[in-house]
């Protein structure tokens, strides 16, 4: 990929609707090119900045009150005459489609911004060895203690491989604006990346989604949201899910 690509698939990119094979090749651009990656750290930011609550506009009070009065002056009968009555109102709506038009075209649920971000740390970790782990290991009692002092919670790391699901290590990353646990799983040669922070909300039960051709199932249990994501089938990811859910 060179440059002109790169920019041509930077805003697909950035709403995490590129194909995985290109997805690859953009972030491996990215790493090599400072030029792309300084206008890459630009767009999201502008992107981020779009989405911002300081964006939305609260009219000062008595707003609509001077106005008319000046449409009074100014117009006087023949604007009475031609009913410029209606004109706030109608300004008014024209402005809040408008509004809301932009807030459409510029909002992502955070869900899916998550979920973007997941999977490009999931594609991310799978390029290395190095990426895929902090602690390499299969022992709860190893991962789990690894994150003590480097996180401000203490992720739940359960033993599955009685299931079927072996623990292979895990990793520190940043997710959501916050650093987050990572344990990652192994079945048979699939890789599952599940990720865990402390939730802002009570418990919901797994719900799935597929991005870029990846499965993607999250949750909330017990004070921590978790997101699991792998090219494993659903049906297997779904199972993962559910013996973390129960053996909370």
């Amino acid at each position: 990929m060179d440059c002109q690509e790169s920019q041509n698939q930077r805003q697909v990119y950035l709403d995490g609707e590129l194909d995985l094979t290109r997805s690859l090749e953009q972030e491996k651009h990215l790493r090599e090119c400072s030029k792309c990656s300084q206008a890459f750290d630009a767009s999201r930011l502008m992107q981020n900045a779009l989405r911002s609550d300081s964006l939305r506009f609260q009219p000062p009070a008595g707003l609509e009150k001077r106005v008319r009065a000046k449409l009074r002056r100014d117009g006087g009968a023949r604007a009475q005459t031609f009913g410029w009555r209606w004109l706030i109102p109608a300004t008014s709506a024209a402005i809040l489609v408008i509004l809301f038009a932009a807030y459409l075209l510029t909002r992502t649920p955070a869900d899916n911004l998550i979920a973007s971000e997941i999977v490009s740390s999931h594609v991310r970790s799978m390029m290395t060895p190095t990426h895929l782990f902090d602690v390499p290991s299969e022992d709860p009692h190893t991962v789990k203690p690894w994150f003590d002092g480097k996180l401000d919670f203490s992720p739940p790391v359960k033993d599955l491989s009685s299931k079927g699901f072996a623990l292979i290590g895990g990793r520190l990353d940043y997710i959501a604006n916050r650093p987050v646990a990572v344990m990652i799983y192994q079945r048979r040669k699939h890789v599952i990346n599940l990720f865990v922070w402390p939730a802002s909300s009570g418990d919901t039960k797994p719900a799935a989604q597929v991005r870029q051709g990846y499965n993607l199932i999250h949750w909330t249990k017990s004070g921590m949201t978790f997101w699991a994501v792998s090219d494993l089938n659903l049906a297997e990811l779904q199972q993962l899910a559910e013996e973390l859910e129960n053996g909370e």
